[in-house]
């Protein structure tokens, strides 16, 4: 009984171990397509890893930092830019208005001096008519101040008379 016992172990340990066995041949055959997968992507890129390796021999990109400072420097050079042209631009429209107002101002001043140019032009050619009535008016002005002139010179006389 003892012996079949251990036999029953020993056949019940076997069939562990070969599930064991089993899955990790499993596992391994897994693993072995996930390295085949893996060497054909690493032949596929092998290329860029060439190139890195030929970018990083170049002396020119020894100096990383400098390349790093060199951008960062680009990149504020660039805002700096952008900010001077946003500014730039909106000085442009504030000047424009300002232009625009400007030319309202000035047209509403020549449409006025436009009118006031009619209103002269309009006098001037009515000037050649009123001149008959302004003269008579002028020759009526000479008579009176005559004949006032002709009383002051009689009262003068009159006066100068009086006293002799």
């Amino acid at each position: 009984i003892q012996a079949l016992e251990i036999n029953s172990k020993q056949r019940e340990e076997k069939v562990k171990k070969d599930g064991e066995l089993l899955r990790g041949k499993m596992g391994l055959e897994a693993l072995r397509k996930k390295h085949w997968k893996l060497c054909k992507r690493v032949q596929e890129y092998s290329v860029f890893k060439e190139y890195l390796e030929d970018v990083v021999k170049v002396p020119q990109f020894e100096g990383i930092s400098e390349v790093t400072s060199r951008y960062e420097l680009l990149v504020r050079t660039q805002k700096d830019l952008l900010q001077s042209q946003q500014g730039h631009k909106q000085l442009t429209e504030q000047e424009e208005m300002l232009l625009e107002q400007y030319r309202a101002e000035k047209e509403a001043e020549m449409l006025k001096y436009k009118n006031e140019l009619v209103q002269f032009k309009l006098r001037f050619d009515q000037a050649p008519s009123d001149i008959p009535h302004w003269e008579a008016h002028w020759t009526d002005i000479q008579n009176r101040a005559s004949k006032k002139t002709r009383k002051l010179w009689a009262i003068k006389l009159a006066i100068h008379n009086l006293f002799q």
